[in-house]
């Protein structure tokens, strides 16, 4: 009997956040590269992408839930279903940050396993004036990438600004065979990557996928 573990093909990506933080747009922007100012309400959308890597397809999932939140097992499912979690806040809206804080205790529980992939993405980084931001980005790499072992990104989906970033960072997390880097270069011929800096990486996780 063959003991090779298969590469996966197919992945779900969730993301998750309180209202009206930008999770839809973000998606919006990453698949259509389009942007709708107008909030509009979401009850779960689920959007798949087919790419061509190393010869293999690899489908992946992108689960849009809603921040509303009225049927807990729905949510519950979602986590259960998910490969990697995209937890949003906006930069000028604080109680979203808490939001996210409980979001991650839930996937933790709902997993059980410290290592689940978890990118936080401060979205509306367009907001990032002093009159306007709530949350300083300094304080939630700190929290995120030292305590939590995870990813942190700020991003615009408005000025497409680390877009990319946020479902490269995903993607990289997830199983998948590493061939899949060209795809997402080929990606970045439709989505250009965004020049500006992001805050350096911690790379020293504890989380090991051997």
């Amino acid at each position: 009997m063959s003991l090779e573990v298969k590469a996966k093909t197919e992945v779900r990506l969730v993301f998750l956040g309180a209202a009206g933080v930008g999770k839809t747009a973000l998606i919006r922007r990453f698949l259509e590269d389009s942007f709708e100012p107008k909030h509009r309400r979401t009850v779960e959308e689920l959007h798949s992408k087919e790419y061509e890597v190393g010869g293999a397809k690899v489908t992946v999932h992108i689960l849009d839930t809603s921040g509303s939140y009225p049927f807990p097992a729905m949510r519950k499912l979602s986590i259960q279903t998910g490969d990697a979690f995209a937890l949003v806040y906006a930069v000028d809206d604080a109680d979203s940050l808490e939001t996210v804080k409980g979001l991650r205790e839930e996937i933790l529980e709902v997993k059980q396993d410290k290592c689940t992939p978890i990118v936080v993405v401060g979205n509306k980084s367009d907001r990032g004036g002093a009159e306007e931001r709530k949350v300083a980005g300094e304080d939630v790499l700190t929290t995120v990438e030292l305590d939590w072992n995870s990813s942190f990104l700020e991003a615009s989906a408005k000025d497409n600004q680390n877009v990319l970033e946020v479902f490269r960072e995903l993607l990289q997390q997830v199983n998948l065979p590493s061939r899949l880097s060209p795809a997402l270069r080929r990606r970045r011929e439709t989505f250009p990557k965004d020049s500006s800096a992001r805050p350096p990486m911690n790379k020293a996780n504890s989380c090991t996928i051997s």
